[in-house]
């Protein structure tokens, strides 16, 4: 019992914490207190915690977090998502379900260029759902579509959790990582795409008018220099021009750039854009701090290795432990946020699938993907509450079509799982 009581502690503290609503970062640090207070004693336990969550900050690869979010905050007031949806309208409008296709494409590309789900799911959420409301759309359908279409953009990179994970895995390439999430992000949006068509099918939604070559042309000439930031930003990490990092300080610069060309940043606004970047940065930091002390508390109590021995334990088929990781990570999405499940697991399942043979950049994509299943679900889904907060309508009431959404989602996760292909083609296209 004794040495199961470092574990036991972990668990019951951290769910305590959390049911009570302590914010996840001070819920995680706290937790990790109590861990190592039941093993040492009080003064060094203080001190361990203070220094994981200070020397868990001090790396380079985390610097681009900061300029990617302030560059997504830029893209977000500067004008940048009108025109991806304008585009995405001309490309799908005339299809069934046109709306929801519309929103399902336009958050790949704004999370292809932000790499922020909550500030697609907040600009697709404000701008098309009206828009979807006053075409006979359900408010419900609009949310659900808007919900799961936005996380396809933390796979789609740039994404600040690939960079995550890439720091909590030991060095997984972050060039290969970025280049792994296309495919299963394209994929995964093609799923809700169907999905989404059918529903509308179903409910008699009605479709627009289809657009000529001409019109085509023009919203992409208008979208393009957002476009050209991909090749910017991912072409210079692939072929060594930049690091992530001094990527992420070029998107600003870029993104910054574009908002005054479209006139839609001004100087009045630049403090208050700032401000927003600098909380969101805040909150991504001290969940990163505090999960890095979690880990430390874990690698500690040797919780990894006896975690990972009971897996294997249960089954050397690779089918059935891919099988049981992913169900425990749909679980553990459901209870914590992204970023701290990703530092806090991967030391846990990363040491069992490279035993089974898999790569560590086909498992950070298999992880995201499950995780970004987790910011779709209640208690703790950061995207579900801003697009049931941006449709002004109830979680409840978006459930019912959210369910086929999800069943797309966990559909193209299990593809991704046991087709490593889908993650590792383009890499290796690139000899990443």
């Amino acid at each position: 019992m004794m040495e199961h009581l470092p574990i036991i502690v972990l668990v019951l503290s951290f769910i305590c914490l959390l049911s009570i609503g302590t914010p996840v970062a001070w819920s995680i640090a706290i937790s990790s207190l109590l861990t190592m207070l039941v093993s040492i004693p009080a003064m060094p336990a203080f001190t361990t915690v203070s220094q994981r969550m200070a020397t868990g900050l001090d790396s380079f690869a985390l610097l681009a977090i900061p300029f990617f979010v302030l560059s997504g905050e830029l893209m977000n007031k500067g004008g940048i998502a009108h025109r991806l949806i304008a585009f995405a309208k001309t490309l799908v409008g005339s299809f069934p379900g046109g709306l929801a296709l519309i929103n399902v494409i336009a958050a790949m590309l704004m999370g292809a260029i932000a790499g922020s789900a909550m500030a697609s799911a907040s600009a697709m959420g404000s701008i098309l759902g009206p828009e979807m409301e006053k075409e006979g759309y359900s408010k419900e359908f609009g949310a659900a579509v808007n919900i799961t279409s936005a996380t396809t953009g933390l796979i789609i990179p740039p994404s600040n959790v690939l960079i995550v994970y890439s720091l909590a895995s030991g060095g997984a390439s972050i060039a290969a990582l970025f280049l792994a999430g296309y495919i299963p992000g394209i994929m995964t949006g093609l799923f809700l795409m169907i999905v989404a068509s059918f529903w509308a099918k179903k409910k008699k939604y009605k479709v627009g008018k289809r657009s000529s070559l001409k019109e085509v042309g023009k919203t992409f000439i208008d979208a393009l220099p957002s476009l050209f930031m991909l090749v910017v930003v991912i072409g210079g990490i692939v072929t060594g021009i930049f690091t992530a990092t001094e990527a992420s300080a070029i998107a600003v610069l870029y993104s910054l750039i574009l908002g005054f060309i479209y006139k839609e940043i001004t100087l009045p606004k630049l403090p208050q854009i700032l401000l927003d970047s600098s909380a969101t940065t805040a909150i991504v930091m001290l969940l990163i701090g505090s999960s890095m002390c979690m880990s430390w508390a874990l690698s500690y109590e040797n919780i990894p290795q006896d975690i990972s021995s009971g897996i294997l334990n249960l089954s050397d088929n690779k089918i059935v432990i891919l099988l049981i990781i992913n169900l425990l990570l749909l679980f553990v999405g459901i209870f914590m946020d992204m970023t701290p499940a990703v530092l806090i697991f991967t030391p846990i399942f990363l040491p069992v699938v490279t035993k089974l043979g898999l790569d560590p950049v086909h498992f950070g994509i298999i992880m995201v993907l499950n995780l970004c299943i987790g910011l779709c679900t209640p208690p703790v889904g950061s995207v579900l509450f801003v697009g049931v907060g941006v449709a002004k309508t109830t979680i409840e009431k978006v459930f019912k079509p959210l369910l086929p959404l999800f069943i797309a989602m966990i559909v193209a996760l299990f593809l991704v799982t046991y087709i490593p292909q889908l993650s590792l083609w383009l890499p290796s296209l690139f000899d990443l």
